[in-house]
């Protein structure tokens, strides 16, 4: 019985080791972390703000960042911006950010979405003369 025991406590141990290193403390799929978001390659603060916002499904910093009319395309076709983002929000994140091109504006990852999985995906952001995301690219990539 012991052994059992000590079998147990040390699987137990590994999976707790195994999600501090992954990032991931919960097992609950709509909080996934990962040690491989290169955050630090995105030097525009306002994109830098809206990844975060996304990762950490806050709705009203993530509508914050962006003008009231702001568009969204999601492999090219236009989008409800807000409806969109009130239903994607905390169950859609980066779980890796592979590149930033074009001064930061543009991100590419893998993703995941609750409803469809995951994949890699780009978001690229326009910023208005005032600061704010005017316009969001969403889509699948190839890279």
């Amino acid at each position: 019985m012991k052994l059992i025991t000590i079998c147990l406590l040390a699987a137990m141990s590994a999976v707790h080791a195994n999600a501090q290193h992954t990032g991931n403390t919960n097992s609950n799929k709509n909080n996934i972390k990962t040690a491989v978001m290169k955050t630090d390659l995105i030097k525009n603060q306002t994109v830098l703000k809206a990844i975060s916002t996304l990762q950490n499904a806050e709705k009203e910093k993530w509508f914050s960042l962006f003008t009231q009319n702001a568009e969204l395309f999601d492999d090219g076709h236009k989008m409800d911006f807000r409806r969109f983002f009130e239903k994607a929000l905390g169950n859609e994140r980066f779980i890796a950010i592979d590149k930033v091109e074009n001064g930061s504006m543009d991100i590419y990852g893998k993703f995941h979405s609750d409803q469809w999985g995951d994949f890699k995906t780009y978001f690229k952001f326009r910023l208005n003369a005032q600061g704010k995301i005017d316009r969001l690219e969403i889509g699948q990539a190839n890279y």
